[in-house]
């Protein structure tokens, strides 16, 4: 039999015991559960970065894994604990935004469902510490094939994060900067759809704390000469703003949240 797998993504850092407690209670539970660390070194209540981390690397996993993110700023208030079905995996966490990106990447949002069932979390619930206390225990026993509708009642509607959103205003898109990455890269919320029909020989005119500049959509950031900026589709599916051997967010001056607009436009 094919062991269950449980990937864990925090902002709980690696210094303190909040990740093994996780892990504890999973394996207490479900001991054969294989989990994998994608990152436990998210920005603190950073539900933005942990979406984008998230996204980019559930999509590798193997089909029918379960992750659990917890990055979760208003632990402890009404904001719900829920669980996302998609076609290839499910998704734990807060209903805060923080599983949106990847459900989106896993093929959308099938159902959700209300984490409620007390028999299903620990007995004893932390209101400081949903990770250990609901979200583990819930993975754990998800990857001991309990039903979801054992967990609690269908959800209609889920939180949809601004980050999460593009939306077109004549012949533009208007999103934001999900991320900037180790290289300076600066990383939108633009996919690949969105780029539907261009040519290898198109460019994108944006606009960065209201200055425009066009800059040639390439394939590779080699494609121009070093430290010249240039648009490129990332490894992760979104839309990247570089600098070939440089860093992009130096040059423009933007950091996460930022606002981008971009019009598309071909070459004749």
């Amino acid at each position: 039999m094919k062991r269950p797998l449980i990937t864990l993504t925090t902002d709980f850092g690696l210094r303190d015991p909040y990740v093994a407690e996780m892990k504890a209670i999973i394996l207490s539970i479900s001991p054969e559960a294989l989990i994998v660390d994608i990152s436990h070194e998210i920005e603190k209540f950073n539900i933005r970065m942990g979406a984008y981390v998230l996204a980019s690397a559930a999509p590798c996993f193997p089909k029918g894994a379960i992750h659990v993110a917890v990055v979760d700023p208003q632990v402890g208030t009404a904001r719900q604990a829920i669980i996302i079905c998609t076609n290839a995996a499910l998704l734990i966490g807060p209903d805060n935004g923080v599983l949106v990106l990847a459900a989106k990447k896993l093929g959308g949002i099938k159902y959700a469902y209300k984490i409620a069932n007390s028999a299903l979390t620990r007995p004893s619930i932390s209101s400081t510490f949903h990770g250990r206390d609901i979200f583990a225990p819930a993975a754990a026993h998800l990857a001991n094939q309990t039903p979801l509708a054992k967990f609690g009642s269908k959800i209609r509607g889920i939180t949809m994060p601004e980050f999460s959103k593009v939306t077109k205003r004549k012949d533009m898109l208007v999103g934001e900067v999900l991320h900037i990455d180790s290289f300076g890269n600066i990383i939108t919320n633009f996919v690949q759809s969105n780029f539907a029909g261009m040519s290898a020989e198109a460019s994108v005119e944006i606009e960065l704390n209201r200055i425009k500049r066009k800059l040639k959509l390439c394939r590779a950031y080699a494609e121009v000469k070093p430290q010249e900026p240039l648009a490129i589709i990332g490894s992760h599916g979104f839309l990247e703003l570089a600098v070939n051997q440089g860093n992009a967010a130096e040059l423009f001056g933007v950091k996460a949240g930022d606002q981008v607009i971009l019009k598309l436009e071909k070459h004749s």
